[in-house]
């Protein structure tokens, strides 16, 4: 792999975008046979690896809209790599049909009966509904391709030549779609997550599932910087300064995540009332105990005072530690979500979880690197793009 400094385009690059299309292809196979030899349990798992990989994108959507708004210097050099993650979003409504088809098996509310078995999800059937959830499902994807292609589209153009109307047209897009964002990411936490248990309800769900996501997001950029500069990639572009920064956001946003879970958890530990505990009561059982407990300490504990020291921030073999260890917590935290909805007497994780998670993980990643090496790796048209070469910490 090699790096043309002139226009910045990636070459000789075919082996890691195979790599990655091959884990995708051979995950999927290998989870095609988990459907076949126990299907309820594949979907649970296949739920899970979409959640996931969805956050990511949302995170790298968030973190983008930001860096606009913000007018930020120091994200430029790494801005193209965030744009690129958030530009799978739309590839993601194709996952999303095999939740459709296994609709039945995993909300509860979607039986028929349902409603007359339980005189609140009558009341709640006005918004749980099936044909009502697959709109919002198609508007939540409609919505966010929208952003990606305006946001994405914007970008190369500017790298043809940068005009004023590039920069307020990032703008333009990201102000409201940060209102579009808030709004869509919420109430995808709500049908994808929170309506697994129709009797449950949380106003910070949303808030939780944001935070999580762009506390992943960031680790994602950081070791795919960090890849490309154990290739000799944009060495000189991405420097410890902008490591240092984005674990500094990681660091920030682990925390908005510690303080939205502990908040959740508390408000309805104090409130008492038996149709928000039980929810906690199904995480609190055999061995989702052990789980429920690593969790605070392993997605907060863990990267606080790993990431506390200005030193550690600027240490590279200790950001790849770190990026790693947030994104199997993060992974850990969306299966806490979705997987004791179903195993309410203890956590049982299956090889479907891992077969599921490559494989879409391996097709999202493959995706993520030809839309790399089809532009610059960096914003080449951006007009601050020197400046945040040259960014130095103070």
């Amino acid at each position: 792999m090699q790096l043309d400094r002139k226009t910045y385009y990636l070459t000789n690059d075919e082996n890691a975008g195979k790599a990655w299309l091959w884990v995708g292809i051979i995950g999927i196979l290998l989870s095609a046979g988990g459907f076949i030899l126990n299907p309820e349990r594949s979907l649970q798992s296949y739920l899970v690896a979409f959640v996931f990989w969805t956050s990511l994108g949302l995170g790298a959507l968030f973190f983008t809209m930001l860096h606009h708004l913000s007018g930020a210097v120091w994200s430029v050099v790494v801005r193209r790599i965030s744009e690129t993650v958030m530009a799978n979003l739309p590839f993601m409504a194709i996952f999303f049909l095999p939740v459709l088809f296994g609709f039945n098996t995993l909300f509860e509310w979607a039986h028929h009966d349902s409603g007359a078995a339980h005189e609140l999800l009558a009341q709640k059937s006005p918004f749980l509904n099936v044909p009502f959830f697959i709109i919002r499902a198609a508007a939540y994807f409609l919505i966010w391709s929208m952003l990606v292609y305006f946001l994405y589209r914007t970008s190369t153009n500017q790298d043809d030549g940068h005009e004023e109307s590039h920069s307020r047209r990032f703008r333009k897009v990201s102000a409201p779609g940060m209102i579009l964002f808030a709004f869509t990411c919420t109430f995808a936490a709500i049908d994808w997550m929170m309506s697994l248990d129709p009797n449950w309800y949380s106003t910070i769900i949303g808030v939780y599932f944001f935070s999580g996501s762009i506390s992943a997001v960031l680790p994602l950029i950081i070791l795919i910087s960090l890849y490309l500069r154990r290739q000799s990639i944009l060495t000189e572009e991405i420097t410890l300064e902008h490591y240092h920064d984005l674990a500094k956001l990681t660091f920030a946003f682990n925390i908005l995540w510690s303080y939205m879970a502990f908040s959740q958890y508390f408000l309805i530990w104090y409130g008492n009332i038996p149709e928000e505990t039980a929810w906690y009561h199904h995480r609190w059982g055999g061995s989702w105990t052990p789980v429920s407990l690593f969790l605070p300490f392993a997605h907060f504990v863990v990267p606080f005072f790993v990431l506390m020291s200005r030193a550690a921030k600027r240490s590279t073999k200790l950001l790849v530690f770190i990026s790693l260890w947030l994104l199997m917590t993060h992974w850990i935290d969306m299966s806490w979500l979705v997987l004791p909805n179903f195993a309410r007497d203890g956590a049982i994780y299956s090889w479907t979880d891992l077969t599921c998670t490559l494989g879409i993980g391996g097709i999202f990643l493959f995706l993520f690197w030809r839309r790399l090496t089809v532009h610059p790796v960096v914003p080449v048209g951006d007009p601050r793009l020197q400046e945040s070469i040259e960014f130095i910490n103070i």
